[in-house]
């Protein structure tokens, strides 16, 4: 990480960017991959940081403040100031983990709402840094979670999409003034068919297990 792209982990009166909310019709367009990763890339990582702070989130997709790109940005802890967020362009799915985790998640477009979502514990990502060169992670517990949130909104699918519990969802839903009309349900045995940027991916079923975190944590 560069100091190019470095923002200070803190809430601002006027963020940069706009977060969109479930129901606007952005939130379902799919991003378009990045052809070159140049200033003005760089320029809206460091604003999608800022904005992605000051709105008490760990992460934040580009289709999330209307920008049909496929950037992402992700930090785990928010609150410690050496720890530096991870900037993933054009993300790509290489393995998927066996075991599969159920888990709570909430996020930045839908504020208010947590539900339990299924998704694999452990994921293989390539992309590209804030500086276009080639990388690849490994990723397990919350992290992998979060790209894999974050992924989803690349594709125009957010996490109610992948709640199965429907009774759960439509209250939720319905508490914090959102409607149900607005979700299009993703069948779990599909994961893979809603992520477009695949290639050379690995999926097996395996374990269950389920895990929560703190409702502060969203997307």
């Amino acid at each position: 990480m560069t100091s190019e792209v470095l923002v200070e982990k803190r809430k601002l009166e006027n963020p940069p960017l706009e977060i969109h909310h479930l129901g606007d019709r952005v939130l379902r367009q799919p991003a378009k991959r990045i052809n070159k990763v140049d200033a003005e890339i760089r320029d809206l990582v460091r604003q999608m940081l800022q904005t992605m702070y000051s709105a008490d989130g760990i992460g934040l997709a580009a289709p999330q403040v209307a920008v049909q790109k496929q950037l992402i940005v992700i930090d785990c802890e928010p609150d410690d100031p050496t720890n530096q967020p991870l900037i993933l362009i054009n993300p790509t799915v290489k393995h998927l983990g066996r075991d599969i985790c159920v888990a709570q998640e909430g996020c930045l477009s839908i504020p208010g709402v947590y539900l339990d979502v299924k998704r694999p514990a452990a994921i293989e990502v390539s992309y590209k840094d804030e500086y276009g060169r080639p990388q690849k992670l490994n990723a397990t517990g919350l992290l992998s979670r979060a790209i894999q949130h974050e992924m989803d909104h690349l594709n125009g699918v957010l996490f109610v999409d992948r709640v199965e519990n429907g009774l759960a969802l439509n209250q939720e839903l319905a508490k914090h003034g959102f409607s149900a009309q607005a979700v299009k349900p993703v069948a779990q045995r599909h994961w893979l068919d809603s992520v477009m940027i695949l290639k050379g991916w690995h999926w097996i079923v395996g374990n269950h297990s389920k895990t929560i975190w703190s409702p502060s944590l969203h997307f």
